[in-house]
């Protein structure tokens, strides 16, 4: 089983946010990245089938130099090698079209649900269109046997089971697995393990961005007493607008 993981690298969530050039720049000085939390339990899923499977694991990222060490961080978990293709993940159209170019010959494409930056959550379904193969997004449960995947997904009002063989491509939510915690023979291996770049294959802008900006700033919080519940319903109502 040779199986694809593809990953994202993302402010920490404790990382402070702000913009350059009028707003329309994200400003990554002083930023501390990660590898993206959903995009990890892809990967620790990803093992464990290879494992299982005498299989291997790839890790792909689109983006640049500065990504290498987090990509590191997804060999010292136990994948064989890694492609950086060496392009802006500037959305992701172009992220899945650049992976699409590389993925052929995979029983197993992994995504995370989404990263935890722009939360798209597109890159399973517009990889799945690009190879022409079955998207699994959100998935709870993967399981292979018999020769073919199969996939637990939540659906509203309960959940639902698909299975097929391969190829597929598929994304990992929150319930998938537990993340694999690198050890120190991992973390001195992933320094030697191949790690190929690759020149981008996609010109297209498939987008910009026009501007950031932050949310609102957090307003007092506005107490009203128990015995007072159409005051409370004529705030909501009125001034907030939410009934």
């Amino acid at each position: 089983m040779k199986v694809l993981v593809c990953i994202s690298v993302v402010p920490d969530t404790t990382t402070k946010i702000g913009f350059t050039d009028n707003d329309t720049q994200f400003n990554t000085q002083g930023v501390q990245y990660i590898l993206n939390p959903y995009d990890e339990l892809a990967v620790t899923r990803g093992l464990e089938l290879a494992e299982a499977n005498n299989g291997s694991v790839t890790i792909v990222h689109v983006g640049k130099a500065d990504s290498e060490a987090v990509i590191r961080k997804a060999l010292s978990m136990g994948a064989n090698e890694a492609i950086r293709i060496d392009a802006d993940p500037t959305d992701a159209q172009l992220v899945a079209a650049e992976i699409a170019k590389i993925a052929a010959g995979y029983d197993l494409i992994l995504t995370g649900r989404e990263s935890i930056d722009y939360n798209s959550g597109a890159v399973c379904g517009l990889l799945g269109a690009h190879l022409g193969i079955p998207a699994i997004n959100v998935v709870t449960r993967i399981d292979f046997a018999n020769g073919k995947f199969s996939f637990d997904r939540d659906i509203d009002g309960g959940k639902e089971t698909v299975s097929c063989a391969g190829p597929v491509v598929a994304s990992a939510q929150k319930e998938l697995c537990e993340p694999r915690i690198p050890n120190m023979r991992g973390i001195m291996a992933a320094r030697t393990k191949p790690l190929q770049v690759l020149a981008p294959q996609t010109t297209a802008n498939y987008s910009k961005n026009e501007r950031y900006e932050m949310p609102p700033a957090k307003t007092g919080v506005r107490m009203i007493d128990a015995s007072e519940a159409e005051k409370l319903i004529d705030i909501l109502k009125n001034e907030v607008k939410a009934i």
